[in-house]
């Protein structure tokens, strides 16, 4: 079955699915939004900026598209086959996607990590949105990876995170407890940032930020979570 799905005629089939799916759910999803101000300031700048979200919320994410408007965007998916399936997804919602992975060492060059971060240290130079999961593609779940912190150094960029739920949705059952929002569902989006890593941190200053921010992305989403079922009640 699983070599089935992964077919190309099947991934571009499903890639269609899951493009009607997203635009279904852009079009009816009832939004909350938190601490917007400062990310609309950020997207209306002609500066770049990094916005991380949890690898099970991505489909939540991909509901946000509006908030960014005409600002150029990027979507960084791993090399794997899994992240085929998303890419081809991604271009069917006219998202650019930038193909890597953060890693550790060696790892990190065969996932293509070290071409990826060239690439997004330049669109972010740009002026783009660089749009990443720190916990992805196989986690562990919520525990935010350096790449991203690493990143926004470079680039001297600032950094928003997104903590994001919705009501009524499908739980996948997967590593990142991942949900699929349906149409016409309450959901909450809670910003935490601008945030930024001196260009001269060093590895302490950035394990420090990393450690900050996964507590303050897990916070953000605990924060969704509650809004909403305080809607709920």
């Amino acid at each position: 079955m699983k070599g089935l799905l992964r077919a190309r005629v099947v991934q571009n089939l499903l890639a269609g699915l899951v493009f009607l799916y997203v635009e279904m759910i852009i079009a009816t999803l009832r939004w909350r939004i938190e601490n917007r101000a400062g990310a609309d300031a950020a997207v209306a700048s002609s500066n770049g900026l990094i916005g991380l979200f949890w690898h099970g919320r991505i489909a939540h994410a991909m509901a946000c598209r509006p908030l960014l408007r005409d600002k150029p965007r990027r979507v960084m998916i791993s090399l794997s086959r899994d992240g085929d399936f998303i890419a081809r997804a991604a271009q069917w919602l006219r998202i650019p996607t930038l193909r890597g992975s953060t890693g550790k060492g060696d790892a990190q060059a065969s996932k293509g990590g070290s071409a990826a971060f060239r690439t997004a240290l330049k669109a972010l130079r740009d002026g783009e949105v660089m749009i990443m999961t720190p916990d992805g593609p196989r986690g562990p779940h919520q525990a935010m990876q350096v790449g991203a912190v690493q990143l926004a150094r470079a680039a001297d960029a600032p950094v928003f995170l997104m903590g994001l739920a919705a009501g009524a949705s499908i739980r996948l059952g997967s590593w990142d407890e991942g949900r699929l929002p349906l149409p016409f569902a309450r959901a909450v989006l809670v910003l935490e940032g601008p945030l930024r890593v001196a260009p001269d941190a060093d590895v302490d200053a950035m394990e420090a930020a990393r450690s900050d921010w996964e507590m303050r992305m897990r916070s953000a989403q605990t924060r969704a979570e509650t809004l909403l079922a305080g809607a709920r009640a």
